[in-house]
């Protein structure tokens, strides 16, 4: 008898995350070992069921889906990770890949090819969206500097000059500098509608 495939399943959308459950529950061959509302919980959870595959959502609380695949190929790395998104853009599939995920799905795949997904990553194999992919191979290059990304990194969560400064052990007057150039060539008007750009681009 073929032992049935455990999946771990984050997402902190109730109706999408008891949707997901109960189709892959329907699959023989499938157990849903846990479920989880955030990255931290996934996190445990994955630690805790030793599942084969863990199925993220890529915006969750506590720790995003690449932050937490992260962790959970650190501390479990017989896990294979796959991220789920709305956010289908060629830079957030670098960060993912470099995260060690072996599978990237957009929300707007059809839930019948879910299933066939999951089983060619538990098989060893790698699922990337096509239109990502292939978007991926065309997209420029990042136009921010490292330490502008630092920066910008930390003024997502709407830190101040100072909060900043001492979290990147930069000078006050440094950090603005940075967060002013960043904003430019984003054509934003504050540090943080910048850093949420470079978020929503995958960048940080």
């Amino acid at each position: 008898m073929t032992t049935p495939i455990r999946i771990v399943l984050a997402d902190d959308e109730l109706l999408i995350g008891e949707a997901l459950g109960t189709l892959l529950s329907l699959e023989e061959d499938f157990i849903v070992a846990a479920t989880a509302r955030d990255g931290r919980e996934a996190v445990q959870a994955a630690l805790r069921e030793h599942p084969h595959i863990a199925v993220l959502d890529l915006e969750m609380p506590g720790l995003d889906g690449i932050e937490a695949a992260t962790a959970i190929r650190a501390d479990a790395p017989s896990t294979r990770v796959v991220l789920l998104t709305r956010h289908a853009r060629p830079a957030v599939l670098r960060r993912a890949l470099e995260a060690g995920v072996s599978g990237f799905v957009t929300k707007a795949t059809s839930v019948v090819d879910l299933p066939g997904i999951l089983r060619t990553v538990h098989a060893g194999g790698r699922y990337i969206d096509g239109n990502v992919a292939g978007a991926a191979l065309t997209e420029g290059n990042c136009p921010l500097t490292a330490r502008e990304l630092d920066v910008l990194r930390e003024a997502l969560d709407g830190a101040t000059v100072r909060t900043i400064a001492e979290r990147t052990h930069l000078a006050p007057g440094t950090v603005r500098n940075y967060a002013s150039t960043a904003m430019s060539k984003l054509g934003a008007d504050t540090r943080v509608a910048a850093a949420h750009i470079a978020w929503r681009e995958g960048w940080i």
